[in-house]
């Protein structure tokens, strides 16, 4: 383990929150022939586990039948720490992340997707939440969940 996550670990809690107040995170999954691709995805963190939603059909989900695995990561920036003598690689960032590693699959049960995408309304447009979401657009959305193996936080300031 590299030093700076051995000194700045994130708090379980604090992981917790930056996923609850996360607005985008980075999906990464491998391609049939092995490249990686990596998405920015809008996603709720919802018992335990990552959710995100989106178009039945794309790149995301063809990697995702192929391979499962996935890492999933939420970063915020909150600054820089400028080196008061000016050396540009003295410079250096004030931030908290998570990286996430884990299994992907795409959820079937009707009820399951409502719920998530339920979420994902409360979440991003909290004035619409507890609106009916039509049935046909439900059946419509993949909605995936990512089950967590592996969850890691670190910070600087």
């Amino acid at each position: 383990m590299q030093y700076r996550m051995k000194t700045h670990q994130l708090p379980q809690s604090e992981v917790h929150a930056l996923l609850g107040r996360g607005l985008t995170g980075t999906l990464s999954t491998v391609d049939p022939d092995g490249a990686p691709y990596s998405v920015p995805v809008h996603f709720v963190f919802l018992d335990g586990a990552i959710y995100f939603h989106g178009l039945p059909a794309g790149q995301k989900l063809a990697n995702l039948k192929t391979d499962p695995r996935v890492c999933f990561t939420v970063y915020e920036m909150r600054g820089l720490l400028l080196d008061p003598n000016e050396k540009p690689c003295d410079t250096n960032t004030v931030y908290v992340s998570v990286v996430i590693q884990g299994t992907a699959k795409l959820l079937d049960r009707q009820e399951e997707r409502q719920r998530v995408l339920s979420a994902l309304v409360t979440k991003y447009t909290p004035q619409l939440a507890g609106r009916e979401l039509p049935s046909n657009m439900v059946k419509g959305t993949a909605v995936v969940q990512i089950a967590i193996e592996k969850m890691t936080g670190k910070y600087y300031q």
